[in-house]
């Protein structure tokens, strides 16, 4: 036998996905319903446009030779431009009124790309992140990595409890431990997983929160805005980004993954200045840049009003499966004391929470019995840290509506609901119920 691999404590403090076997089993499974993956609409693909796109691209010796060529670290230069723009006219501000320009964005192999570069560029082990409860798990999995101290605060029906935030931060600053606070976590559009999102009163306030709380260092507020085009009620809220009119204070980071193409893979951030020499820095030992093709597409379907579009149509097409599944689950579950929803206004998700005699766990007899009829959901459980008493809660789950059509969003919820039959395992803490609730 060969003497073990010396391998390092950040190799060793990483760990495989906890999703990873759902995705295994949603593929080896012939008949299974998956609401599990967040996965999008493979049908809706943009693929005329693209198509059109790339030929034009690569018939032109010009901008084939651009394209193909490397490009930069940071990016393409009229893509960076067009995102700016983009972000700015959203929120209803000039780019120089917000202090910000083309150089201050990143462009990124995807969104969780720069989610581990600012990992590397803002985090030693011992330093503490809070986060929503529940929070994007895979996010937890890069903080886990970087040997980071995770602490959470609940969320209600407008999204983090910015009371609690203000709670917890006085409690860090009483301890002493808010030198090692470095950051706050949000998806504050349709959030994963709950598909809650951030009241708008609580957005500026987050920002003097921070201000307040970092006078000896500067805390962040990292706003993941990976769903906030996919909107299908109400009207599009002002980031929290647009509270930063410094560009000090806020990490503004999206992706063109949900809304245009996974394939294309390319996400994009709005640094402050000060940190985005840092992560170009790291960003140069990782790949010297992201697909520079990648972006030559991005860029041409935004200036020809393709993207824009496509946004729309997507909006349609998950506006009719997200009320398929909220339909199912008013049908099928309105009967049952103690299961209760989130009624999301956009992003790819409902969160659904159960009865206490129902444990949701990936361990439960509820996973077996879904598998059973043919269902699968991602554990809830999956979405929060441990408390200070080491304990979470149980009884939770992720129900995507990205990739089933309407009619397996409807039969998927029935197979849930045939699950439950019979299943009576005693949670092991109740917990306070999160989202609007319904049924």
């Amino acid at each position: 036998m060969p003497a073990p691999l010396p391998l390092s404590q950040q190799a060793l403090r990483t760990a495989d996905s906890p999703i990873s076997y759902f995705i295994q089993k949603a593929i080896e499974t012939k008949g299974l319903i998956s609401l599990a993956a967040g996965l999008v609409d493979e049908s809706s693909f943009p693929t005329a446009d693209i198509a059109a796109v790339v030929a034009a691209i690569l018939g032109d010796p010009e901008s084939a030779r651009m394209a193909l060529q490397y490009g930069s670290t940071q990016g393409y230069p009229k893509l960076r431009e067009q995102i700016v723009n983009m972000v700015c006219d959203a929120d209803g501000v000039r780019p120089a009124d917000a202090n910000l320009s083309a150089q201050d964005v990143i462009l990124t192999t995807g969104s969780q790309q720069l989610l581990y570069l600012l990992g590397e560029a803002l985090f030693d082990p011992g330093d503490i992140v809070i986060c929503e409860a529940p929070s994007y798990f895979v996010y937890h999995g890069v903080l886990q990595t970087r040997g980071v101290r995770t602490l959470s605060v609940p969320m209600d029906a407008g999204g983090m409890d910015v009371d609690a935030l203000e709670a917890l931060l006085i409690k860090l600053e009483a301890s002493g431990e808010i030198a090692k606070l470095k950051l706050i976590y949000t998806v504050d559009y349709y959030q994963n997983p709950t598909g809650l999102t951030l009241a708008e009163e609580r957005r500026p306030r987050l920002v003097e929160l921070v201000k307040r709380f970092g006078k000896r260092h500067r805390i962040l507020i990292l706003e993941d805005a990976a769903y906030r085009e996919l909107r299908y009620d109400g009207r599009d809220l002002p980031s929290i980004k647009k509270f930063d009119p410094t560009n000090q204070y806020v990490i503004y980071t999206s992706t063109f993954s949900k809304p245009c193409a996974p394939g294309l893979k390319t996400g994009y951030a709005l640094l402050p200045r000060d940190l985005l020499g840092v992560v170009l820095n790291l960003k140069g030992n990782h790949d010297f840049g992201s697909s520079n093709l990648a972006q030559h597409i991005i860029s041409r379907l935004l200036a020809n009003g393709a993207y824009s579009r496509h946004v729309e149509t997507l909006r349609g097409v998950y506006r009719t499966k997200r009320d398929a599944m909220l339909a199912a689950l008013t049908e099928e579950f309105a009967d049952m004391p103690g299961v209760t929803w989130t009624v999301p206004a956009g992003g790819l998700y409902v969160w659904a929470t159960f009865p206490d005699s129902i444990p949701t766990g990936p361990d439960s007899t509820f996973v077996k019995r879904c598998l059973e009829e043919g269902v699968l959901y991602v554990p809830g459980e999956f979405g929060h840290v441990v408390d200070e008493f080491g304990r979470k809660p149980l009884t939770e789950t992720r129900l995507s509506f990205g990739v089933s059509c309407p009619e397996q969003l409807a039969e998927g919820i029935r197979r849930m609901r045939r699950a439950c039959d019979g299943v009576k395992e005693p949670a092991k803490r109740v917990e306070k119920r999160v989202g609007v609730l319904v049924g």
